[in-house]
């Protein structure tokens, strides 16, 4: 019997297009939506804070879906997954909108200070 962890999925086009979207609706779960939201509070919009607190969080929401296909349920599962969907991106374009849409449920953008009004003159 092989390793799990030498096998590494293969999906196709299709079916990156249907995990990913799975991915996208377990984010918007309720108990996922709370978890990341008290993450996104408690980062204060701090990228340093972001990458401790709400990377993890996303990262164990995204495991919990592709696991199912496969991909093992470590961090490295989740990376396997992002790279596979990067290689899709360059040839279908839904997979590319999905994954525009996953990258902000991850990270919204963070705020900046308004524009030539940050810093008052002296």
């Amino acid at each position: 019997m092989a390793s799990a962890t030498a096998q590494q999925p293969t999906l196709t086009v299709e079916q990156t297009r249907v995990v990913l979207s799975e991915v996208i609706q377990a984010f918007s779960v309720p108990e996922n939506a709370a978890r990341m939201e008290e993450a996104r509070e408690s980062a204060c919009n701090d990228m340093g804070k972001m990458l401790q607190l709400v990377l993890p969080v996303a990262t164990q929401i995204q495991q919990e879906v592709i696991k199912s296909y496969g991909f093992n349920n470590e961090g490295e599962g989740v990376l396997k997954f992002a790279r596979l969907v990067k290689m899709y991106e360059t040839q279908d374009p839904e997979i590319t909108a999905m994954s525009a849409k996953l990258k902000s449920l991850l990270l919204p953008p963070l705020s900046t200070p308004p524009i030539g009004g940050a810093i008052p003159a002296s």
